[in-house]
């Protein structure tokens, strides 16, 4: 919001105030002016004279001689070179010593052997935003309206001596969107009044002949119309194109100037219609009809959707509402019967349109933070006056007007005891009724308990914290006592999430795969490429307003957005691929939500192509199953959990039925490994692929000694290998849960070494080998308790498995 420091003064007395202590004293409030700019680039010594003759040079044929009055006592022979000069303009004439930006300065001097003396400026030349001028004034010399003053200091006719603050605003803070928000601010701050405008409307003509209709009762909530007659389209005066140029607005005409003067005084959007153009000046409010079309003021052609409110007549849309107004009911130089709307249309609908049409305007930004409901009216019939008054337009009496609702203030109640509570301070009750006077907060006290009517302005106060804030503001940051915080304080340290998330994450990292950070949404047919971690029966989320259908459900596992990813690189070239991945999934078992899903975080990883790439030191190394599983068993090792069983399954969605195992610790299914199925890898042209995915809760719960320290042994370890012969189809995993259980706390670890099945072993049989480490933490073992330890597991496994030894 760009706020001039003049127009402001003409509401708030700021007489003992300059721009600068106005934009330190608005920043230390909470209002952040981001910068304080002078309109003069550099000017000085420029006056508005009257060109009263214009005569051809005579030894040049571009340029012109011309006796100008510039109220000096005599008239001035200035030689210009701009086409557009003419006998009879007034004129910015730049004095022999003027200034001029870029540190020009005027002198007297001869042209072609004619002597000038001074200067006649372009706007460009004054250092003005020529965008911001008609199209006639961006070339040649700037001809200013017959109404200026003869010797009248240009840049002040101009308004250029003026200062814009450019505020920041926060989106709450809608009501510093407009001159009249921005002075009750700073009449707040100052201790000052605020003086609004005074409407001075004269209905001199007849009956209005509008009618107003809202159909769409949901997007508007009221209506007014205006009607003018003998309205004369002209250009508006300087002071308002000073003030809008400010801004950062181009002036049109003084109608539509009128509107947008209105837009920033009150933050009311308005818009004015060629009354002749709309069909029996009749106005209904209503939604488009799917695929209708508007041609908009910048001659574009709209099509509009069933969500798009519209302005129309009987017969056509004339406005999307909020938004612009239409190229068919344009104010131009013949309009002369004029239609004057005052509208409040809810923000969510203008905003859905203003970003499905791709537009944005001043009145789009204001609609969408807030308009104040209960000044709609007032605006209307400001922007009335103004036009009567700049187009001697006759105003018909009475205001077409529908109503559905209207909005009223809000009440907050607040005690001093909250308001010391949360600021620190000891304020007492005199301290804090004067400035719920200054915001011009009405309010009734009972005791030491405020109940604060909050005006519609402010939308953003609804809380009793709100209160707290604005009481922050005014008493002054700067006198709010700095104490520590009370309380007992403890040392801060990453919960035991944090740590294993951070475990997990660095040792994957560490054993060369790339993190993924992957889109939770996913489209409705990848949802069951792979297989999650619940065993209920889950339905996916859906998104009530999906950006596309390819991001419109909230995934359940993390493999096919790892599988999007691997199915990226291998279409650009990059076939050797490690990736993992700790995001959440989300849960629920509902088809229609009433209540918040499951969110749980996972780590998922997923590898395809060559673990160790072809070198001439070797051949290379393919990805597979026990390079997955090795992943996952490192994993596992580094967080403590040494437990693990891997039993396979076959009937895991979107994972291979023989390369599969889900991964158990103590009754607890943490995860599973294994193949990606090869219709799923097809479904995304991959090649081989192998996945993992684990719970990290379920980790937590398991890794009871993550970042266990176990002291160095004191004595020696003792070795044994035992070949077992087996039948075919008992797997690894019971001969270790057997060995283990028979060999107790002795048994330190138990290493699988070698699988054979050939000559020698029976076609149903196969010999596994296994490594036995024993060791006793406190003393040397003897031969006696190593043979009964090894005795007792070839029992055990005898009994259990079948299993004889290897002879």
């Amino acid at each position: 919001m760009k706020v001039s420091y003049q127009w402001l003064a003409e509401y708030v007395d700021l007489s003992d105030c300059t721009p600068h202590e106005l934009a330190e004293k608005l920043t230390r409030s909470g209002v952040e002016v981001d910068a304080v700019e002078s309109r003069n680039a550099g000017v000085s010594g420029v006056v508005i004279g009257y060109v009263k003759e214009r005569s051809k040079h005579p030894d040049a044929d571009r340029l012109n001689v011309c006796i100008v009055d510039a109220g000096q006592g005599e008239d001035l022979q200035i030689v210009c070179g701009a086409p557009n000069v003419d006998k009879g303009q007034k004129v910015p004439v730049a004095l022999v010593g003027a200034k001029l930006p870029g540190g020009l300065t005027i002198k007297r001097s001869k042209l072609r052997g004619v002597e000038s003396q001074g200067m006649i400026c372009s706007a460009k030349e004054l250092g003005l935003n020529d965008k911001l001028l008609a199209k006639d004034q961006q070339e040649g010399i700037m001809v200013l309206p017959e109404e200026a003053e003869i010797g009248m200091d240009a840049a002040s006719y101009l308004g250029m001596d003026d200062y814009v603050l450019e505020l920041g605003l926060t989106p709450n803070r809608s009501d510093c969107l407009s001159m009249i928000g921005v002075a009750y601010e700073v009449a707040a701050i100052l201790g000052k009044e605020v003086v609004l405008p005074q409407i001075e409307l004269q209905e001199d003509g007849g009956a209005n002949p509008l009618s107003v209709k809202i159909e769409a009762t949901e997007a508007c909530y009221q209506y007014h119309g205006r009607h003018f007659t003998g309205a004369k389209i002209a250009s508006s005066p300087q002071w308002m194109k000073n003030r809008l140029m400010a801004a950062g607005i181009r002036p049109i005409n003084n109608v539509v100037d009128v509107t947008n003067y209105v837009l920033l005084e009150y933050g009311q959007p308005l818009h004015a219609f060629d009354a002749k153009q709309v069909a029996d000046r009749s106005i209904v409010v209503r939604m488009a009809q799917e695929g209708e079309k508007l041609v908009t003021l910048d001659d574009q052609e709209r099509t509009l959707d069933s969500q798009t409110l519209l302005i129309a007549d009987t017969t056509k849309g004339l406005a999307i509402a909020g938004v612009m107004g239409g190229a068919n009911s344009e104010i131009t130089g013949d309009t002369s019967e004029i239609i004057l709307e005052a509208a409040w249309f809810t923000p969510k609908t203008v905003r859905r349109t203003a970003r499905t049409l791709g537009m944005r305007t001043e009145g789009c930004v204001r609609w969408e933070k807030g308009v104040d409901q209960l000044r709609v009216q007032e605006a209307g019939e400001r922007a009335a006056a103004l036009i009567q008054q700049l187009s001697g337009a006759t105003v018909s009496k009475g205001i077409a007007s529908a109503v559905v609702t209207e909005a009223k203030p809000a009440a907050v109640s607040i005690s001093l005891e909250k308001i010391n509570q949360h600021l620190g301070t000891s304020l007492v009750a005199s301290d804090v009724s004067p400035l719920f006077d200054r915001l011009k907060f009405p309010y009734e006290v009972a005791g030491d308990r405020w109940t604060v009517t909050v005006p519609t302005r402010r939308g953003d106060i609804t809380l009793p914290e709100d209160l707290v804030e604005e009481v922050a503001r005014l008493y002054g940051y700067d006198n709010i006592p700095t104490s520590l915080p009370a309380g007992t304080t403890t040392q801060g340290s990453l919960t035991p999430v944090q740590k294993l998330r951070r475990t997990i994450r660095r040792h994957l990292i560490g054993l060369g795969m790339n993190e993924a950070i992957s889109y939770a949404l996913v489209h409705p047919d990848r949802v069951a490429d792979a297989a999650g971690l619940h065993t209920e029966n889950v339905h996916p989320i859906p998104l009530l307003m999906p950006m596309s259908e390819e991001r419109s459900v909230l995934r359940t596992s993390l493999i096919p957005s790892l599988l999007e990813t691997i199915a990226y690189n291998k279409n650009r070239q990059n076939h050797d691929v490690a990736l993992f991945e700790l995001g959440r999934v989300f849960l629920s078992t509902e088809e229609k939500l009433t209540q918040l899903p499951d969110e749980r975080l996972y780590v998922a990883g997923a590898l395809t192509g060559q673990w160790v790439p072809q070198n001439w030191m070797g051949a290379r190394q393919p990805v597979d199953f026990y390079q997955a599983k090795g992943v996952v068993e490192s994993l596992l090792a580094r967080l403590g959990i040494t437990d693990v069983q891997y039993k396979a399954v076959s009937d895991l969605a979107g994972m291979h039925p023989g390369r599969t195992a889900e991964l158990w610790s103590q009754d607890r299914r943490l995860g599973y490994v294994g193949q990606i199925h090869p219709g799923t890898e097809k479904a995304y042209d991959l090649n081989e692929t192998y996945v993992f995915q684990m719970d990290v809760e379920k980790l937590v719960e398991s890794a009871a000694n993550v970042g266990f320290y176990t002291p160095l042994p004191k004595f020696p370890a003792v070795t044994r290998d035992l070949a077992l012969v087996v039948d075919r189809a008992v797997p690894a995993a019971a001969l270790e849960a057997a060995i283990r259980e028979a060999a107790g706390d002795l048994l330190e670890s138990l290493t699988l070494f070698d699988v054979y099945t050939g000559e020698r072993i029976a076609e149903d049989k196969k010999s596994m080998a296994f490594a036995l480490v024993l060791r006793h933490s406190e003393r040397t073992l003897q031969d006696e308790e190593i043979q009964q330890v090894t005795g007792a597991v070839v029992e055990a496994l005898k009994s259990s498995t079948g299993a004889e030894l290897r002879m």
